[in-house]
């Protein structure tokens, strides 16, 4: 079995690749999403399939895909591809390391996350 690591898809030019470059909004809103914080919880516990994360965080497989494509373009979470004996591809999703720092001043929410290694 052979295993490659996938990029980020880059759909839409509004996607951002890495978490750091999301802007307070849209990282609360997408932690905000109680299914997306199940998806991201059960790739956190463990790097997992598409189908045992849908099964972890009880949630349909389609809600599972979408939510874990929502974590991948924001860094929070990154595939590998793999390629069974039977041919078939197979991507194992797992959670970036990071850390959530959210601070209120001046009556202003400023929210950073930190990836490991970048």
């Amino acid at each position: 079995m052979s295993t490659q690591p996938t990029t980020p898809r880059t759909n839409q030019p509004t996607e951002r690749a890495a978490s750091n470059d999301l802007t307070t909004a849209e990282l609360l809103d997408l932690l905000g999403d109680e299914y997306t914080r199940r998806v991201y919880e059960a790739t956190a516990a463990q790097p997992r399939s598409g189908r045992a994360v849908a099964e972890a965080a009880d949630v349909s497989r389609p809600t599972a895909y979408r939510r874990l494509n929502d974590l991948r373009d924001a860094g929070l979470v990154r595939a590998e591809t793999t390629i069974g004996d039977d041919g078939h591809h197979r991507e194992r999703f797992e959670a970036v390391d990071t850390s959530l720092s959210v601070s209120l001043e001046d009556g202003g929410l400023d929210a950073t996350v930190g990836v490991a290694g970048r």
